[in-house]
């Protein structure tokens, strides 16, 4: 099985933490050259010194707030002038948590331009180069929700499931030319999002937080949350010549606590 990225220039957006942190860890063990997308540049520039060059990679980073979709649109396009994209790694950090019938209208706005529309503009500026190297990768990092919305996550059960009509689309579009565009669920992941909604959950409750830590793992059939890690070895998969013939999809990678089929 190929799962070589040797050659290949990977964008990974959100990758100064968590998830997207992991994804740009294993690309780079795989050989990619990763271009890291975050807004704080100090972090950008402890991460990238983490990164694997056994294999001659060469790394570097791009400074974008994606609450700024301008912003965001300006700085990957000049970066596409100067460098090939293969792979694309559409992820960004969700909203605040809470019921839906309390958010304010302009959470919904600030989220569908922080996920969306910044996702949309990331994938139009990389499909030219993905279309003249006939080699494309798009994965986006959404949630569960999408199957099945949870409980105090209103505003990112309604955006993430935006996400993931606007990805299957693009993959009808985008296939013809070797440009794959799949998505990852993840489930309760141990990150800093995950903490925070967990501590929120215990305020809320008047409950301590390792009980609540407790209950939400015993909802997954394997009986503990994941780890960045094995979120990344799934997009790191999709990202490869062996994943060549998946597209279209979301993927939960979420121990089994998603109740669909």
């Amino acid at each position: 099985m190929n799962l070589s990225l040797e050659g290949k220039y990977a964008v990974i957006c959100g990758s100064t933490q968590g998830i997207g942190l992991a994804i740009a860890e294993e690309l780079a063990l795989l050989g990619a050259n990763c271009t890291l997308v975050a807004r704080n540049e100090k972090m950008l520039t402890e991460v990238l010194r983490r990164l694997d060059i056994s294999l001659r990679q060469q790394h570097n980073f791009l400074v974008a707030d994606f609450s700024k979709p301008d912003e965001v649109k300006s700085t990957i396009e000049a970066h596409v002038t100067r460098y090939p994209v293969h792979i694309l790694i559409n992820n960004s950090g969700g909203p605040a948590p809470g019921p839906v019938i309390d958010a304010k209208e302009e959470s919904f706005i600030n989220t569908f331009n922080q996920h969306l529309i910044c996702n949309h503009i990331l994938t139009k500026a990389v499909v030219p180069s993905m279309k003249r190297e006939g080699y494309g990768r798009v994965v986006n990092i959404i949630s569960t929700s999408v199957k099945i919305p949870l409980n105090n996550l209103g505003v990112s059960n309604t955006i993430r499931g935006a996400v993931a009509s606007w990805a299957k689309t693009m993959a009808n579009e985008l296939g013809k030319f070797n440009i794959t565009v799949n998505s990852i669920l993840p489930g309760f992941t141990n990150t800093q999002r995950l903490a925070l909604l967990i501590d929120q959950i215990a305020k809320k409750g008047n409950v301590i937080v390792d009980v609540v830590s407790k209950n939400m793992a015993d909802e997954v059939p394997m009986k503990r949350f994941g780890e960045p890690s094995e979120i990344a070895a799934v997009a790191a998969f999709l990202a490869s010549p062996a994943a060549s013939y998946v597209n279209g999809v979301s993927i939960p990678v979420d121990g089994g606590r998603t109740g669909s089929i």
